[in-house]
């Protein structure tokens, strides 16, 4: 009979997804305040500079949420490596460096920082599910509060996107 290592004895369950889960994000939400200062200080337009100045205010509360969710879950805060986060953050940085000065460079920069959004929206739905099943109900809405300014700030974006950065971004370029 064979014999089990470690790993296989111990299977690893629910709770243990959403504890990974919520360590990524925390690593994703500080690299992500980072991140924005940066684009914020980098954006051309003032409209763009404005709300990557307001989504760095939001994404402050949103690691206090995340404590206060680890807090609820009973373990200490703490972030985990996140490879998928920290490629679409150098993304956004070769945008800022490779368009400085371009036309096309707030567009670049509202592109970027939507995948950021989107991958946010992803994560947050995610850990909003597993912690209902987890029976963590004072987690929820802490975690609904984010995806609520997740979803705000994509729209935003778009709104930019549409109504000024890209029509920009085309007309200087002809």
């Amino acid at each position: 009979m064979a014999m089990k290592n470690e790993s296989q004895s111990k299977a690893k369950g629910l709770e243990d997804l959403f504890h990974d889960g919520l360590k990524d994000v925390y690593y994703a939400e500080r690299k992500i305040l980072t991140a924005l200062k940066k684009m914020a200080k980098g954006a051309e337009s003032d409209q763009l500079t404005a709300a990557f100045e307001k989504h760095r205010d939001e994404t402050e509360a949103q690691i206090e949420r995340l404590q206060q969710v680890f807090e609820i879950f009973g373990k200490r805060a703490q972030g985990k490596t996140c490879p998928a986060i920290d490629g679409i953050i150098e993304e956004g940085q070769e945008i800022l460096e490779e368009f400085k000065e371009a036309p096309a460079l707030d567009a670049g920069l509202v592109a970027a920082a939507q995948a950021v959004e989107h991958y946010e929206i992803a994560r947050y739905g995610t850990l909003i599910t597993w912690a209902g099943l987890l029976g963590l109900k004072d987690a929820v809405p802490l975690l609904e509060e984010t995806l609520e300014e997740e979803k705000a700030t994509d729209e935003a974006l778009t709104q930019l996107g549409e109504t000024s950065v890209n029509e920009r971004a085309m007309q200087e370029a002809a």
